[in-house]
């Protein structure tokens, strides 16, 4: 199809390796759909938890400590893929980890707190691992120009992932209550749901996608350890030089922030506050993930024709205005409007995030700026959620309060995507690939 036409893609990469690499986007989202939005974050402050004053700031908490093992480990393990051009081996192992440990949340019952916290801390931590390094093949397979249109086709397709997830789990749960079953017989099937899922559809990306990078010599001769924090030393030390990646990295504390709150807390604000049960919950954000695929789609043709950045900051303002709805309305009519707009935002902006940072990042470093990228953005699911948690807490369980700060953060991002200039960016990565290699 001249949808998915050749001349987006790097030369030597067909449309097979694309469909491999996006299969991971597919396979990862059920994850992100279930576990983190439509089934256990509720689960988890209702059912284990038993609505404890403080049960949704635990929630928050729990992905908070795994967003930090990943802000302070990443950055150097993307240096150790580069150097050893090992992305495609550590991501099978940490897909692998990923699954078992979201297999094993089956295990997690009421009163089983710090047990499913566990669990979350380390299924979250390896997807996220996961998420950077699939991120990092991105760059290899698309042109520059055509970075937006295919970091859309990857991202777009992945809530097609999600949707199917979800929509397995619906299924059982709409037959489970149909037959007395209660919750904590019916969140631990939906578990097993999506870890099988998860594991079969990414064997589609080991087969398919190909690890294009040569291991450097160099670290071949030292430690992995000791090579990556030398790179990430030198990085560091050249961060002027990469002063509109530095902006990009500020603005996506701040965005990604607000997209992580919609992320973990749809389900308990939408079921708390607005009053949804939770199999009108899991058909709000199955019909969310729809409208963030189109969105993701259409916005990275969209992106490549008018720019990253306005592409970027227009995705934002749609942000502020769902915030504001989301905290304004009473009716689950009024939410469904909300829920509409973050879903076409929610696509669009995580993948024109994605792709600009491909922009940004020297052709040799993939897997380190990457690295670098997921700090930003984990450091923003640190802030975005836990302050939530922490307004709601405070507020004796005001989350009309929160959500409505929420939208300070996209406000914020907007701001310091002004100063990006994508044009310098993408050159300063290109000088820093040719130094690379001329040293």
């Amino acid at each position: 199809m001249a949808m998915f036409s050749q001349d987006a893609l790097n030369p030597g990469v067909r449309k097979r390796e694309v469909f491999g690499w996006a299969m991971y986007d597919f396979a990862n989202s059920g994850y992100t759909t279930v576990v983190l939005t439509a089934v256990f974050a509720a689960y988890f402050v209702g059912g284990i938890a038993g609505k404890a004053p403080w049960a949704t700031f635990a929630w928050t908490a729990a992905l908070s400590a795994s967003y930090a093992i990943v802000m302070f480990t990443m950055p150097s393990l993307g240096a150790y893929a580069d150097l050893r051009a090992a992305k495609k081996r550590l991501l099978a192992w940490f897909t692998v980890a990923c699954v078992l440990s979201t297999a094993a949340l089956a295990l997690a019952g009421p009163g089983s707190v710090a047990f499913a916290i566990l669990l979350v801390v380390v299924s979250n931590t390896f997807y996220s691992y996961g998420e950077s390094l699939t991120a990092a093949f991105l760059p290899e397979l698309a042109r520059p120009e055509a970075l937006g249109k295919v970091s859309g086709w990857g991202w777009g397709f992945g809530y097609f992932g999600g949707m199917l997830s979800l929509g397995l789990c619906l299924g059982y749960v709409i037959w489970a209550q149909g037959q007395g079953i209660a919750a904590a017989q019916f969140v631990p099937v939906t578990m097993l749901i999506t870890a099988v899922l998860y594991g079969l559809a990414s064997l589609a990306t080991f087969r398919l996608l190909r690890e294009r990078a040569q291991p450097d010599p160099r670290a071949l001769r030292e430690s992995g350890l000791a090579a990556s924090l030398r790179q990430l030393h030198r990085t560091f030390a050249q961060a002027r030089q990469f002063r509109d990646f530095t902006w990009l990295m500020a603005c996506a504390v701040c965005y990604q922030g607000g997209v992580a709150v919609a992320v973990t807390l749809a389900a308990i604000y939408a079921e708390t506050v607005i009053g949804f049960r939770q199999q009108e919950t899991m058909v709000l954000v199955f019909v969310l993930n729809i409208a963030a695929a189109a969105g993701a789609f259409a916005w990275g043709y969209l992106q490549d024709r008018i720019g990253h950045k306005i592409a970027l900051g227009s995705t934002l303002a749609g942000w502020i205005a769902t915030c504001v709805i989301a905290a304004l309305t009473t009716t689950k009519g009024g939410f469904w409007w909300a829920a509409a707009i973050a879903g076409l935002c929610m696509g669009s902006s995580q993948s024109a995030g994605r792709a600009l940072a491909g922009m940004f990042a020297p052709p040799k470093q993939l897997a380190e700026f990457y690295g670098l990228w997921t700090f930003a953005i984990r450091l923003a699911s640190i802030i975005g959620p836990l302050s939530y948690g922490a307004i709601t807490w405070a507020t004796g369980g005001n989350q009309r309060l929160a959500i409505l700060s929420t939208a300070a953060l996209f406000a914020a991002g907007l701001a310091l995507l002004m100063p990006i200039d994508v044009r310098r960016g993408r050159a300063a990565a290109l000088q820093a690939d040719t130094a690379r290699t001329s040293g």
